[in-house]
């Protein structure tokens, strides 16, 4: 009996041991869990901004960040935790910054600006690190009427109710513009409202005019209420989207700054590479139609995807730092302790390109191919054009002739026609061939000519130099007989 209860008590003993060795695993896991280091990332983006997608929702969604995060050396275990931050304008994503709720963030040249003065004068100070899409004329900013309006140029909106959302890329452009021709600050009623509250205010009348970022100058067009009267392009200012990001996060994961970097450029690569595919699937998220985003970022589009740093972008930002002075809006701002290129270059480097060669250019992608029904190889992108079949495929053409009586064509064929898209001659941009005016000159039927225009006074203005008769889309799609 003693010998039984004395091997119970070993029993309960080696129990007890085991027991509590189990227990000490257990809190030694524990507390390895909660030594694990967590690097929460808040990245501040602009969903529905096109020209900035390729920085932000193609990230997420194809989780291009994660891919690229750095995870060895002292990054080794580490949790990364990202939180996307989304706002329709740059100055949520300002305050973000300034409250260092958001680490990267994306926005238009002026709210950089602005990001950049002020967190120079809070001591939250924010760094241009990278690009991501650019116009190196301004073209993507815009200004819209109603499609019933009487106005059909800047100057006609003088007296009348403008909104813009304040602080706004396109804010900056419209106060640019009137400096720019000497006008005074009242030239207009300018009032802040979000690019929801102006579409909603443009379709009901409340307001003369909207001005607006990309892509709402052509998005509202599209969407059959508006007409475009003013684009940024007139002002031959530069105008970009970029990323900054707060100074003590780089300075403190400078690894994590460069992942982001090598992100987006595989982002852009995706865009280019597959621009049909691509559109899809930012219309699936963001809701802006894919047309749309196709006259932005497909070939020979409004705006090209480069994360290089050029001087003219900086000599841009003192463009735009001159007009905010004038307006009061902006006090003293070091451009140079600004720009950092630390991290581009880095991620240049790292994935074996030439930064200098990218920088030095301003190419982008064009449209090219062979055009199939005028029988010619597509030699002057910038003078083509394009048919999206709905459903379909993207048709390249060779001039705006070629595009309009491919048009015809496809009709007579059966088939719906998405979107046609021509070039303006004046701007050098892509427009959507039903919202553009024409110059047509059809005396000789062997030798029409179709010259389209987004400004309805340069179509007049071909017209009185060169002859023929200022159309809109029906007349000039009409008058497209190829080979009569």
């Amino acid at each position: 009996m003693k010998m039984l209860q004395k091997a119970g008590r070993r029993h309960l003993a080696l129990l007890a041991h085991g027991i509590a060795g189990v227990m000490a695993a257990v809190l030694l896991q524990s507390a390895g869990a909660s030594a694990q280091e967590v690097i929460k990332i808040g990245i501040g983006t602009q969903n529905t901004t096109t020209n900035t997608v390729t920085g932000g929702i193609v990230l997420r969604q194809m989780q291009l960040l994660e891919k690229h995060l750095p995870k060895t050396g002292k990054y080794a275990g580490v949790k990364y935790e990202l939180d996307w931050q989304n706002a329709t304008s740059g100055p949520p994503l300002i305050n973000g910054m300034m409250a260092n709720r958001i680490h990267i963030g994306m926005m238009g040249d002026y709210p950089l600006l602005v990001a950049g003065a002020t967190g120079q004068q809070t001591k939250n100070e924010t760094q241009l690190i990278a690009v991501i899409a650019y116009n190196q004329f301004g073209a993507g900013n815009g200004i819209v009427v109603h499609k019933d309006s009487p106005y059909y140029e800047l100057a006609d909106l003088k007296g009348k109710t403008v909104s813009v959302p304040f602080g706004s890329a396109a804010h900056g452009m419209m106060l640019q513009a009137i400096q720019s021709r000497g006008w005074p600050d009242n030239f207009w009623t300018l009032v802040s409202q979000s690019p929801e509250v102006g579409t909603t205010n443009l379709q009901e009348k409340r307001i003369d005019g909207h001005g607006n970022f990309v892509p709402f100058a052509e998005l509202l067009p599209f969407r059959g209420f508006a007409r475009k009267i003013f684009d940024g392009a007139e002002t031959k200012v530069p105008t970009f989207h970029g990323v900054v990001i707060r100074k003590d996060f780089g300075e403190k994961y400078p690894e994590i700054v460069v992942a982001y970097i090598k992100a987006l450029m595989e982002a852009n690569d995706w865009v280019r590479k597959n621009p049909k595919q691509a559109m899809e699937k930012i219309e699936e998220w963001t809701k802006i139609e894919k047309e749309v985003a196709y006259i932005f970022l497909g070939p020979s589009g409004i705006h090209t995807l480069d994360p290089t740093i050029k001087p003219r972008w900086v000599e841009t930002i003192g463009i735009a730092h001159g007009v905010l002075q004038k307006m009061g809006r902006v006090k003293e701002f070091d451009s140079a302790a600004w720009v950092n290129e630390t991290y581009v270059r880095r991620a240049f480097k790292e994935l074996g390109l030439d930064y200098e060669k990218q920088k030095a250019s301003f190419s982008g992608y064009e449209i090219s191919g062979t055009d199939t029904l005028c029988k010619t190889p597509i030699k002057q992108p910038r003078e083509a054009g394009a048919v999206w079949v709905s459903g379909g495929d993207i048709i390249p053409f060779s001039s705006a002739l070629c595009t309009l009586a491919g048009v015809k064509k496809l009709q007579a064929e059966g088939k719906k026609i998405g979107v046609a898209y021509v070039f303006d001659k004046s701007l050098g941009i892509k427009l959507f061939a039903d919202k553009a005016f024409y110059a047509v000159n059809a005396t000789d039927p062997k030798k029409i000519s179709i010259v389209p225009f987004l400004l309805k006074k340069d179509a007049e203005a071909h017209v009185a130099k060169f002859g023929g008769k200022l159309s809109e889309y029906n007349e000039a799609l009409a008058a497209a007989n190829i080979g009569r």
